[in-house]
């Protein structure tokens, strides 16, 4: 898979123990955790995706493993990647999720109304 599956499950790990409900959508090569119909966290080959709040996005870009998100080769603002290093212990994964879980109320659905 072009995804790393353990990376995965621990997420999947996490949103279930927090009662998060969410959908799993293949995209973007990897794997897309979605909240509320909006993109909340992901994995794209073995580094996490995280959506956080564009107000604290240059504050946590400096983060240990974290990194602008330039998969259309410029930065999106409030999406960041997250090197293994970043979240090799619990404690660093549940950190990015709750940035992400903490901005999903906020962030605009990509979702068509139809």
């Amino acid at each position: 898979m072009a995804y790393d599956e353990h990376l995965a499950e621990r997420i999947r790990t996490y949103f279930n123990q927090e009662k998060v409900s969410f959908e799993e959508k293949k995209m973007m090569g990897g794997l897309c955790f979605m909240v509320d119909d909006k993109m909340c966290a992901g994995v794209v080959k073995n580094e996490l995706m995280a959506r956080v709040d564009p107000e604290i996005y240059d504050e946590v870009l400096n983060d240990k493993g974290s990194r602008e998100m330039d998969f259309t080769g410029r930065a999106m603002r409030g999406f960041l990647f997250i090197q293994p290093e970043g979240v090799d212990m619990e404690k660093d994964l549940e950190y990015w999720l709750n940035l992400c879980l903490e901005f999903n109320p906020k962030a605009k659905s990509s979702k068509k109304k139809g």
